[in-house]
C-alpha cells in the first residue's frame, strides 16, 4: 500500500544488469506520503504510473521485434551459399540441373532433390535406383549409352515443355492447318470463312454457358479469310518444297515424268515428276518436282530449257537424273530436237522410256472394220443422248419401265482410258430395250440405227468389241495407279501377252474368255475375223515391249533374284544399262546371295521394294543393291502427270478461271505433295496476330 510519503524513484542497483544484457531498465513505481488528505498529490502519482505502463509495454513489443530480427539474420540461406552443381553426379548419380534451375533432377524418374549436395543426390539415387548399378555398372560404355540416352530424352520433354504457344501463336497454327486441309481437298481459298462458319455453329451447339463462349471467341480469333489462306498457302507450300529439296539432295539418284497439257485458259503447263529413295522413311517418294507454264511454243528446244531450269532451281545434277519417261510426243521424243534428246547430250548414261500405258493403248488401235462398228455404236449414242434433251428423258424414263439392267447410256470421252469399254459395256447390257426405244421413234436416224442393231455380223463385231476391250481395261488398271515399279508394269504387259495367246486359243473352241461373243455367236457363226485381231494385238505388243530396255533378267532380278539361272546373261543385261556396273563382283554377289538361306525365305515373305530397301544388308551386297535402287526409282508411266492433269482441272475451273499460274502452282502441290508440313515450326516462327 501506497504512502503519502513515498516517490517515484527508479531502483538504481538493477541497472547495471539490465545494461549488461543491452535491455532498458524497467521504471519502479515509488510515492511519497504527504500529510495532506487532498486529491492533489495523489492524481500526480497516478498519471505518472500510467506513463511507465505503456512505456514499458513498447519496450516489450521492441524486445519482439529485436529478437525476431536476430533470429532471421542468423537463419541459413542456401540461395545465398552458392552451391555449384559437380558435372560428374551426371555419371555416379544420374542427376543433372536444368538451365537456370536450382534443383537437381533425377534423368530416372525425373524427381528433384531441395539442395545442390552430393549427399542428397547420392541418399535419391542409393535409395531408388539402387539396382541401376547392377545393370549398368560405374564407368562402363553400356552406362555411358544409357546416359546418353536418357539425357537426350530429357532434352527433347524439356524443349517440347518450354516452348509454350501463344494464344495468337495457336491460332495462326490452326489458321495453317486449316488451309492445308483445304489446299488438300482442292478447294478455293474462299472457303475458309465457310469453316469458320461451321466451326462456330457446331462449338455453340456441344457447349454451353461460359465454355460455349470461349470456344466461340477463339473460333473467331483464327485468320482464315480469303487473303489469309492465300498467304498461308504459300508459307505450306514453302515448307514441303524445303522438305523435298532436302530428301532429293540425301537421293543417290532420281527418275522424272515430264507431260505436257492445257488449262481452262489454254494456258500449256509443263509438269514434271520425280521418284526418289527417301532415306529417312526407308521407302520411294513421288513427288511433284515443278510446273513450269509455256508462255507460247512448246517446241522441244521449250521443254528441255524449262526442266533444266527446273532441276538448276531444285539443285538437282543432270546426271543425278538416270531415267525420263515421257509420253511419246515429237517435241519430247524427237530425233534432233526433242527435250529427250538434248537432255542425253548433258547425260549419255540417261535411259529414256515411253510411257508403257501410252503404249498399251496404242496395241489396240482397232482395225477398219472394227473402226467402224465402234464408230457406228457412238454415233447412236450421241442421238439418244445428245441430239435432243426431251428425247433423253424419255430414253430414261423408257428404261426405268421396262426394269432394264442400266437406267442410262453413257458418252464416250476419248481422253479418257477406260471410256470405251464401260461406254460399250453398258450399251451391251441394254441393248434389247434401246432396240425396242429406238423403234418407237419416228427419224430417219432411228431407222438406221434400228437396222444395225438387226444386222447379225455387226452385233457379232460389238459382242467381240465388248469383251476385248473389257480385257484391256483390265490391263489398263493393272498398268494404273502410284508407286508402281517399272518392273510392276513390265510383269503386268508380259502376262497380258501371255493371255493373248490364251484368248486366241479360247475363240476357237468354246468363248470361256468372251461370254458376249458367246451369247450372241453360240457356235453358230464364223469368229476367224477375231482370231485376225487377236494376231494383230499379239504382234503390236511383241513389236513394241519385246525390245524394251528392261529386259526379263532385270524384270526378274527385282521380283525375284533367286530365279536366276543365268548368271552371266543377267550381269550382261545390267551392264548395258549402267556403265558403273563391274560384272564380276555383280556376279559373286548374286551367287552368294541365291545361297543364303535366310535372304531366300525373306524375300518369300515380304514385297520387291521392302527385300531390297530393308533386308538386304549393303555390305555384303552393295552392287546388287545399288543395282536394284536404280531400276526401282525408274518411272513405268506418266500416270502421276494425268492424274495431277486432272487435279489441275479441279482447282483451275471456269469459275477459277482467273487464278494465277503461281496460285495455282501453290494449289496443286497441296494437292500432291507426300509431305506433311512442320506447323508447330512455322506456327513458332511467324508473327501470329488474331484475326480482325
Amino acid at each position: 500500500m501506497l504512502h503519502s510519503c513515498q516517490k517515484i524513484q527508479p531502483i538504481r542497483s538493477k541497472n547495471k544488469r539490465f545494461r549488461r544484457r543491452g535491455e532498458q531498465p524497467r521504471a519502479e513505481i515509488r510515492t511519497e506520503k504527504t500529510r495532506d488528505s487532498g486529491g492533489e498529490r495523489w492524481k500526480e502519482g497516478d498519471i505518472q504510473a500510467k506513463n511507465s505502463d505503456k512505456e514499458r509495454f513498447r519496450w516489450v513489443r521492441r524486445r519482439e521485434v529485436e529478437k525476431a530480427e536476430m533470429a532471421a539474420s542468423k537463419k541459413r540461406k542456401v540461395d545465398s551459399e552458392n552451391r555449384a552443381f559437380n558435372p560428374e553426379w551426371t555419371e555416379s548419380f544420374l542427376f543433372v540441373l536444368p538451365t537456370g534451375g536450382t534443383k537437381p533432377v533425377c534423368l530416372i524418374c525425373s524427381e528433384t532433390v531441395a539442395l545442390i549436395k552430393s549427399g542428397n543426390v547420392k541418399r535419391h539415387y542409393e535409395t531408388k535406383h539402387k539396382c541401376f548399378e547392377e545393370t549398368y555398372p560405374l564407368r562402363s560404355e553400356v552406362r555411358s549409352e544409357k546416359i546418353r540416352s536418357l539425357k537426350a530424352q530429357y532434352e527433347q520433354s524439356t524443349r517440347i515443355l518450354s516452348h509454350t504457344f501463344t494464344a495468337q501463336q495457336r491460332a495462326h497454327e490452326s489458321s495453317l492447318r486449316v488451309s492445308w486441309i483445304l489446299g488438300q481437298h482442292k478447294k478455293p481459298f474462299t472457303d475458309g470463312e465457310v469453316v469458320k462458319e461451321c466451326m462456330t455453329a457446331v462449338a455453340e451447339t456441344l457447349f454451353e454457358g461460359k465454355e460455349k463462349q470461349e470456344v466461340c471467341e477463339k473460333i473467331k480469333q483464327i485468320p482464315i479469310s480469303a487473303s489469309s489462306a492465300t498467304k498461308k498457302s504459300e508459307i505450306l507450300t514453302q515448307d514441303v518444297v524445303a522438305q523435298l529439296d532436302e530428301a532429293i539432295q540425301k537421293a543417290p539418284c532420281v527418275g522424272l515424268a515430264v507431260d505436257e497439257s492445257t488449262d481452262v485458259c489454254d494456258n500449256a503447263q509443263l509438269l514434271v515428276y520425280v521418284r526418289f529413295y527417301y532415306a529417312e522413311q526407308k521407302a520411294f517418294y513421288e513427288d511433284l518436282l515443278g510446273i513450269t507454264p509455256l508462255q507460247t511454243s512448246t517446241t522441244g528446244e521449250d521443254i528441255y530449257l524449262a526442266i533444266m531450269e527446273m532441276l538448276a532451281k531444285r539443285g538437282i545434277e543432270p546426271s543425278k537424273v538416270i531415267s525420263i519417261t515421257t509420253d511419246g510426243a515429237p517435241a519430247m521424243i524427237g530425233r534432233e530436237k526433242g527435250a529427250v534428246t538434248r537432255m542425253k547430250k548433258d547425260n549419255p548414261d540417261l535411259l529414256t522410256y515411253h510411257c508403257i500405258i501410252h503404249q498399251s493403248v496404242l496395241c489396240a488401235s482397232l482395225s477398219d472394220e472394227h473402226a467402224e462398228v465402234m464408230t457406228s455404236v457412238m454415233k447412236m449414242i450421241n442421238f439418244l443422248r445428245a441430239s435432243s434433251s426431251y428425247q433423253h428423258r424419255m430414253l430414261r424414263e423408257f428404261l426405268k419401265e421396262v426394269d432394264a439392267n442400266a437406267d442410262d447410256l453413257l458418252l464416250h470421252n476419248n481422253v479418257r482410258w477406260l471410256s470405251k469399254g464401260r461406254v460399250l459395256a453398258r450399251f451391251w447390257a441394254i441393248r434389247r430395250e434401246v432396240a425396242s426405244f429406238l423403234a418407237e421413234l419416228k427419224h430417219h436416224k432411228a431407222t438406221q440405227f434400228s437396222t444395225f442393231l438387226e444386222n447379225e455380223k455387226q452385233m457379232d463385231n460389238v459382242a467381240f468389241l465388248v469383251d476385248i476391250t473389257s480385257h484391256l481395261n483390265e490391263l489398263n488398271l493393272r498398268l494404273q495407279g502410284k508407286d508402281n515399279s517399272i518392273c510392276e508394269l513390265m510383269t503386268a504387259v508380259r502376262a497380258f501377252q501371255r493371255k493373248l495367246e490364251m484368248f486366241k486359243e479360247d475363240l476357237q473352241e468354246d468363248c470361256v474368255h468372251f461370254p458376249a461373243v458367246q451369247e450372241q455367236v453360240q457356235g453358230q457363226r464364223d469368229v476367224s475375223s477375231f482370231v485376225v485381231f487377236i494376231d494383230k494385238l499379239i504382234a503390236n505388243f511383241s513389236n513394241r515391249f519385246d525390245s524394251f530396255s528392261i529386259g526379263q533378267q532385270l524384270t526378274m532380278f527385282i521380283q525375284n533374284p533367286f530365279l536366276i539361272t543365268d548368271v552371266r546373261s543377267f550381269s550382261k543385261e545390267a551392264t548395258q544399262h549402267f556403265k558403273w556396273v563391274n560384272a564380276r563382283d555383280l556376279q559373286m554377289e548374286l551367287v552368294d546371295l541365291q545361297a543364303n538361306v535366310a535372304m531366300k525365305e525373306l524375300s518369300a515373305r515380304t514385297d520387291p521394294s521392302s527385300f531390297w530397301l530393308q533386308m538386304v544388308p549393303e555390305t555384303a551386297f552393295s552392287h546388287l543393291k545399288k543395282v536394284a535402287l536404280y531400276i526401282l526409282t525408274m518411272f513405268g508411266s506418266t500416270h502421276n502427270c494425268e492424274a495431277a492433269f486432272s487435279t489441275m482441272n479441279i482447282i483451275k475451273n471456269k469459275y477459277r478461271s482467273r487464278l494465277t499460274n503461281e496460285h495455282l502452282h501453290t494449289c496443286m502441290r497441296m494437292a500432291l505433295s507426300p509431305f506433311k508440313p512442320r506447323f508447330k515450326m512455322l506456327a513458332g516462327q511467324a508473327r501470329a496476330h488474331f484475326s480482325h
